[in-house]
């Protein structure tokens, strides 16, 4: 998947940019819509024409660290040459192009928070926004049970997902077996790589190579519970078509004859970032996927937003719906709202289904809770003692019946550490911590640690008991 001028991801962000003339960047600060500290500058600082040309800079710039950073031994080399390179240059243009390259690693590496910290895109009032449910009939109920219940007669359910936010991956991956008993037969994900999907199959887990977000462990999740459940995975974007329309197009029509052209009985689950799946309205200047799947298949999928009603870094990112609704629902899990007929209330009517709440984040050992999958992995605490004073230091937990490329169920890493830094200034801020936790299903894991050279430190095997019951070495 060809990932080139990732001002292009930002609007596949947000699609109301799409109406908007001039750069994309300065479209999305002037509507509020990045995070503080990325704002464009105005035209007295400098002429909008000024500011593409430095934005393309610094794509290309981005694309020359990136590449320079995958031919390290290793993803917590890769990840270190990203964060160098963006903690030593506050250029604003390259810190709002290199952020989303850098949380796509920090992502990978296990590190949520960091890569919210590096790339998020708030979610201003908007004029088509739905009025609040707090000001209707309206109540809430658990997402998961609404999901279901909508589903039922659909022939397609099409979830989105925020990238830097894998938070928008875990109700997907926690509905995949009821959605399977429910008799959906097909999952497609974003950015799985066409050549790739056979041997994937031929495989049935997850490897780095099959997909570009496949490296995250909870995107690993998805698509290892997908094969596992006995879904066909299909890969359907369209690694060759271009943007806009082309490329949207070109992936409903792959759904379609891949899927429903073969077996017009058939179900399908898809996980695609965010305005790929909306239904309507204008989307990039044109169609979206989810729209064109539409025409083309004469199926109207059950779309459902996960992406604008989660916590971001700073509150004034947050949609103004949120804090409102969470200070009245004080919730613990993913929820929506419902009326009394369960008619499902949604922030955008007719883009999308359903709108998902996704809670304030709970912290411990440095990490957030939400990658327990609702409870179904267990907690288990690593620390610096595994690392042999190798530092920085990756922990990474596979599971015992898969190979060694195999993307782990977890990872976390310990004690990030410059090295040209003087020894009591060695941990990098904000970078990391000398403990942590990883978050695992019951069952049997080969835990590793490994240096920033991707060697390996030490390995142990480990067993993860059900809730109650202790981890044993």
């Amino acid at each position: 998947m060809t990932l080139r001028i990732p001002l292009l991801c930002l609007l596949f962000a947000v699609p109301l940019l799409a109406a908007a003339q001039g750069d994309p960047v300065s479209e999305a600060g002037r509507r509020g819509i990045l995070r503080r500290g990325q704002e464009s500058p105005t035209e007295h600082e400098m002429t909008p024409a000024e500011w593409k040309r430095l934005q393309l800079a610094a794509a290309d710039k981005s694309e020359e660290i990136m590449r320079r950073a995958q031919k390290q031994p290793g993803l917590l080399a890769q990840y270190a040459v990203m964060q160098t390179a963006y903690d030593g240059n506050d250029d604003r243009a390259f810190r709002l192009i290199f952020g989303q390259y850098l949380s796509w690693f920090q992502t990978w590496i296990g590190d949520y928070d960091g890569a919210t910290r590096s790339f998020s895109i708030a979610q201003p009032p908007q004029p088509d926004d739905a009025p609040s449910p707090l000001n209707g009939a309206w109540h809430t109920r658990a997402a998961d049970e609404v999901i279901l219940e909508l589903a039922k007669d659909r022939k397609a359910v099409f979830f989105n997902e925020a990238h830097s936010a894998p938070i928008t991956r875990t109700l997907t991956v926690e509905l995949l077996a009821r959605l399977r008993a429910q008799g959906f037969t097909h999952f497609a994900a974003e950015t799985l790589y066409t050549k790739e999907v056979e041997g994937l199959r031929k495989l049935g887990y997850p490897t780095a190579k099959v997909g570009f977000y496949t490296q995250e462990p909870i995107y690993g999740e998805m698509v290892r519970a997908a094969l596992k459940l006995g879904y066909t995975v299909v890969a359907y974007d369209a690694e060759d078509a271009g943007l806009g329309d082309a490329r949207e197009r070109a992936g409903a029509q792959s759904l379609y004859d891949q899927v429903f052209k073969r077996d017009p009985n058939a179900r399908l689950v898809v996980n695609a970032g965010f305005g790929h799946i909306q239904k309507s309205g204008v989307y990039l200047g044109g169609s979206s996927m989810g729209k064109f799947f539409r025409k083309i298949s004469d199926i109207d999928p059950l779309t459902v937003d996960q992406t604008m009603l989660i916590q971001h870094v700073r509150t004034n990112q947050d949609h103004p719906y949120y804090g409102p609704v969470m200070q009245a629902s004080h919730p613990a899990e993913p929820f929506v709202y419902v009326d009394g007929n369960n008619k499902p209330w949604t922030l955008k009517p007719g883009l999308y289904d359903i709108s998902v709440f996704f809670p304030p984040e709970a912290v411990a050992e440095g990490r957030p809770t939400w990658p327990s999958l609702g409870g179904a992995r267990q907690s288990y605490s690593v620390s610096s003692d595994l690392c042999r004073n190798q530092f920085p230091c990756m922990i990474e937990a596979h599971y015992t019946d898969e190979g060694e490329d195999a993307v782990p169920a977890d990872r976390a890493v310990l004690n990030v550490i410059d090295p040209n830094a003087p020894m009591s200034q060695r941990v990098l801020e904000n970078h990391g911590s000398a403990q942590s936790r990883l978050y695992l299903y019951p069952g049997t894991y080969h835990l590793t640690a490994t240096d920033g050279r991707g060697r390996t430190v030490a390995s142990q095997s480990i067993t993860i008991a059900k809730a109650g019951s202790d981890a044993k070495k």
